[in-house]
């Protein structure tokens, strides 16, 4: 399997050059989200481990180097913060490619200063919660890991005080959660994101995703939050994500 991928269109990231640092034939994380698009998770996995080494990753960025894109965006068939070594290999990929860096995780690692230190290193981090409580948690996320939505949650605004780049914090609403979406702005609320990523789940999976007209009525609840964007609406320029110096522009001075 390629350790790198793409480019690919993104809604939240334009062209999106992936680097998948698991690169496991199945996949491998901490949680089993009923949504998944990758399925089942075949490989449960809670403590960080080297996947792909550092000469292996240059490999194959070299052979990368000069193909256009907007971000190149750490994700694949897992968690990426299960690699124990993601902050050096995204210093690899600024380094080698000159692009800005992303990482899309799970946040179910994120309790620990290892895996905050690591991702302080990316320009953009996408963070997910997907439920407003511990119940809803267990049955939409399907932890693996044992630490507690609460202790998730707390991870993330730990990360938030010390973050120096664009936090964006993803919402997958389904079926599930729809009624939830007040209790769901709420914590987006006390987390200070930069951005909501408001989603559905529209590649093939096991659950349905939500209507354009479920999503609209489920954005009303987040008004309170200046940037906020759906997965519908972002092919119209006017929601267009923010990019990395208006992000840096809105946030108050004692947030740098």
């Amino acid at each position: 399997m390629s350790i790198v991928y793409g480019p690919v269109p993104s809604w939240r990231l334009g062209r999106s050059l992936g680097i998948d640092l698991l690169s496991t034939k199945s996949k491998t994380c901490s949680f089993d989200c009923v949504y998944c698009q990758l399925g089942r998770t075949v490989n449960p996995l809670t403590e960080r481990k080297q996947f792909v080494s550092l000469s292996e990753l240059t490999a194959e960025l070299e052979r990368v180097k000069g193909i256009p894109a907007d971000y190149t965006t750490f994700s694949g068939v897992g968690e990426p913060t299960l690699a124990s070594n993601l902050g050096e290999a995204i210093a690899l990929a600024k380094s080698v490619l000159g692009v800005h860096v992303a990482v899309l995780t799970n946040s179910s690692l994120m309790t620990r200063r290892d895996v905050r230190r690591d991702l302080s290193l990316a320009d953009v981090v996408v963070t997910k919660v997907d439920a407003p409580d511990e119940k809803l948690f267990r049955r939409i996320n399907r932890p693996i890991v044992k630490c507690t939505l609460g202790e998730i949650i707390q991870g993330i605004k730990i990360f938030r005080g010390e973050y120096q780049g664009k936090l964006a914090l993803q919402m997958m609403f389904i079926e599930a959660n729809k009624c939830y979406a007040t209790e769901m702005a709420r914590v987006a609320e006390g987390l200070s994101p930069d951005e909501v990523q408001i989603n559905t789940p529209l590649r093939p999976c096991a659950i349905r995703p939500l209507t354009p007209e479920d999503i609209n009525i489920i954005k009303q609840a987040f008004s309170r939050i200046r940037n906020v964007l759906t997965v519908f609406g972002a092919l119209r320029p006017e929601v267009a994500p923010l990019n990395l110096e208006e992000t840096r522009r809105r946030r108050p001075e004692k947030e740098r």
